[in-house]
């Protein structure tokens, strides 16, 4: 049990009626971590450098006088800047106790605290008592584990002092409120107590970006939700975003976004739905943006990246689609004019409550691939010509990269597998063999049937096959995870010729898991960055 000798602070009053229980840690020397659905309580912890974390659909920065805590069901990830580098710890825990279910206090969010080197030292040592075979030592972890929560508990600023970066912060959300004011260096250095020079420097440095491109940045995502949303005139979007001059606003329309204002409310005047992820992945390759659409920085991480601030309206995306009934009541109150989905084996009551919505077209999922997919819904949508067009220039691009591969691999054979709780499985989506096997024609081991998927492997057969190169696809959640680490140090991996040879990759589920027009396109990139190096020709 943890006790602590703050007892005139009542955010620890539950403390002495709780128990933390160390389960990992991990310590990340690159940065980056894929966004994974965590199962238990999470403390990151940064060592050295500047980083984001995103908490479900929240973003923190990351910093070393903050620890963040995320809970159990939510998912957390970790990106860098183009410049920025980071170390962190990730330390996995759980928490029981007749009070646990207060989640008060310190065990979410959040949490500010006086920088320490003393947190550093602390997992190290809980880094190498957990790797340790001893038992006792291990168990010493627990005790370490338990000395940082009460450091970290004495050190947290509950007044949290002025400082540059903090008053950063404070200015970007002043920007993101108060875009359409007429904004200037000036007034935010001053804002933030510190000189116009200095603002610029720590700004761009910070964020990645100047801060004249992210008030532009913000200014062009608002008028693309006023433009989808109403029927304003340009000149009245370029007054409720800041801009006086529609002329001067249309310019930067067009730099930021591509295609002038106008271009873009004529493409977005249909109120689209796309219901099921792969839809949206076909709506992109027909150049339409939905209306509607499943995001989540985790289960669709690409699209949530690139198109969240398109896209106006965001349905939950979270797995197994068991937010369904939020979603049709948020179609509701939107009011769309279609509704697209890929999968056509809904639940009887989702299919019925979803027809009354607006027009649905179910694209047939088991019986089509996904060009037939593809060319089936732009004759829905009526746009037969910009899926002729698209599949014309994607089959340009296979032809291009096989070339490519075909001089770098020569013979070599390549498997693709996925590592799911305790399970490996060959080939294990129907899009990840129609890439590898059938456009770009590569060679698939001896024995192995390119034609079907999803095929349980032990590690035995996947000696046997003993294949040049393996992609890896890791589910990102606990057991998954631990069951990847574990083959890892098994002497049937390490002894594959692929291995020895540092020719397995990892991939992510993004694109890969994906059954559509764009993921497929993104897969063959992805294959050549890895296989290829992505060098030029």
């Amino acid at each position: 049990m943890l006790h602590t000798l703050l007892h005139d602070e009542p955010i620890y009053d539950f403390l002495d009626e709780i128990w933390f229980k160390l389960r990992s840690i991990e310590w990340l020397r690159e940065g980056r971590m894929e966004h994974q659905l965590i199962q238990s309580h999470a403390l990151i912890i940064v060592k050295n450098g500047l980083g984001r974390l995103t908490v479900d659909l929240h973003d923190y920065r990351l910093r070393q006088d903050a620890v963040h805590i995320a809970l159990p069901g939510q998912t957390i990830g970790v990106t860098l800047g183009a410049d920025e580098e980071l170390e962190l710890y990730v330390i996995k825990f759980d928490v029981s106790g007749d009070s646990a279910s207060k989640k008060g206090g310190l065990l979410k969010g959040e949490v500010q605290v006086y920088p320490d080197n003393q947190m550093s030292m602390l997992c190290d040592l809980m880094l190498t008592y957990c790797r340790s075979e001893q038992p006792l030592e291990r168990f010493r972890g627990q005790s370490t584990f338990q000395e940082l929560l009460y450091g970290i508990m004495k050190n947290v600023r509950l007044r949290p002092e002025s400082d540059s970066r903090t008053a950063l912060d404070r200015t970007k959300a002043y920007i993101d409120s108060h875009y359409h004011e007429n904004l200037n260096i000036e007034q935010l250095a001053r804002m933030a107590e510190i000189s116009p020079k200095y603002y610029v420097d720590l700004f761009k440095k910070t964020y990645g970006k100047s801060t004249i491109d992210y008030v532009t940045e913000v200014r062009v995502n608002s008028a693309k939700q006023f433009m989808v949303q109403s029927d304003a005139r340009l000149r009245d979007i370029a007054h409720q975003v800041g801009y006086n001059d529609e002329f001067y606003f249309s310019r930067k329309f067009k730099q930021e976004v591509g295609v002038s204002p106008t271009a873009y409310m004529k493409n977005r005047r249909r109120k689209i739905v796309a219901y099921t992820t792969p839809i949206i992945g076909q709506l992109l390759a027909l150049k339409m943006i939905p209306y509607a659409a499943p995001l989540h920085p985790k289960w669709t991480a690409y699209y949530h990246k690139m198109y969240r601030m398109d896209i106006p309206i965001h349905l939950s995306a979270y797995r197994f689609n068991e937010d369904w009934e939020s979603n049709i009541e948020a179609l509701i109150r939107a009011d769309p004019d279609m509704v697209i989905s890929s999968r056509d084996d809904l639940h009887l009551h989702e299919k019925e409550k979803l027809e009354k919505v607006a027009p649905v077209f179910f694209v047939p999922w088991k019986e089509k691939n996904w060009r037939e997919q593809l060319q089936l819904t732009a004759q829905f949508v009526g746009a037969s010509q910009e899926a002729d067009a698209w599949l014309h220039k994607y089959d340009r691009k296979v032809k291009f990269a096989r070339e490519q591969l075909n001089r770098e691999l020569r013979d070599d054979t390549v498997l693709i597998m996925s590592i799911f709780k305790n399970r490996c499985n060959i080939c294990p989506t129907r899009g990840m063999r129609d890439v590898l096997y059938h456009d770009l024609q590569l060679n698939c081991p001896n024995g192995f049937n390119p034609t079907a998927y999803n095929q349980l492997i032990t590690a035995e057969e996947l000696a046997a096959y003993d294949p040049d190169r393996i992609l890896v696809n890791v589910c990102h959640e606990p057991e998954s995870l631990s069951h990847w680490q574990s083959l890892q140090t098994s002497p049937l991996w390490r002894d594959l010729k692929a291995v020895r040879r540092n020719h397995a990759y990892v991939i992510s589920s993004d694109p890969w898991r994906e059954y559509s027009a764009s993921a497929s396109e993104r897969m063959i990139d992805d294959v050549l960055r890895h296989l290829y190096g992505d060098r030029p020709n």
